[in-house]
């Protein structure tokens, strides 16, 4: 089977982060840090091996298991319909997963704070990129607004991921805006806000679409 350049590219993401993971070892700390707090210092660890090699084989969990939903998805529900829009959605986490891990080798050896301006900021792009592509999903169990309305209707999923695509780009563009502030929790919570907006305006949005659809008088065959 021909293999696209998204294939091709997230395969050389996930290697790239092994690579990047083995390179380093040796400078790197033992415990590790495996999470940082506001002011961006560590305040979590783990074992040296866990902790150096923990991007990596999430990204290849990520890939592995995004390989295989398509596989199982039940008839009348084929991924295959959006496979380039999946294939680009998994090399976008992909590569959002490799640019944290760089960051946070990079904070483990220099002892330096993480960059949470940074992080944000390369969250905020994540959310303009799912955005974009969330209207080109097809009907499915897997990815997307995925509730009883959208799932049994066509016209109420396609609404409702239109809608789903402008919130997670406002969203993005919103939490990316957010960097270039001073990181304090009430920055977090209007991030946090964002995202839940995001997230649950559509869902809402799904049934008000799906009972008005229903309401329609139906025309007599």
């Amino acid at each position: 089977m021909k293999r696209s350049f998204a294939d091709v590219a997230s395969g050389l993401v996930v290697l790239a982060g092994f690579v990047l993971a083995a390179a380093m070892y040796r400078v790197l700390p033992d415990p590790m840090p495996s999470h940082f707090g506001m002011d961006g210092r560590p305040d979590d660890f783990l074992p040296k091996f866990w902790g150096v090699f923990l991007f990596p084989l999430v990204m290849l969990a990520v890939t592995l298991l995004l390989a295989v939903l398509p596989r199982i998805s039940p008839r009348g529900f084929e991924m295959e319909r959006f496979a380039g829009t999946w294939k680009i959605l998994r090399l976008t986490m992909l590569a959002f997963l490799l640019f944290v891990q760089i960051l946070v080798l990079d904070a483990a050896r220099s002892g330096r704070p993480l960059s949470n301006r940074v992080v944000i900021g390369a969250v905020g792009l994540l959310f303009v990129i799912i955005g974009n592509f969330l209207g080109k999903l097809t009907r499915n169990f897997f990815a997307g607004i995925r509730t009883p309305w959208t799932l049994a209707n066509e016209e109420v999923w396609y609404r409702t991921h239109r809608l789903a695509g402008k919130l997670f780009v406002a969203a993005g563009l919103l939490i990316a805006a957010s960097g270039f502030l001073t990181f304090t929790p009430k920055v977090l919570i209007g991030m946090a806000g964002a995202i839940g907006a995001a997230a649950l305006i559509p869902v809402v949005y799904s049934y008000f679409v799906y009972r008005k659809l229903e309401q329609r008088p139906r025309t007599s065959a």
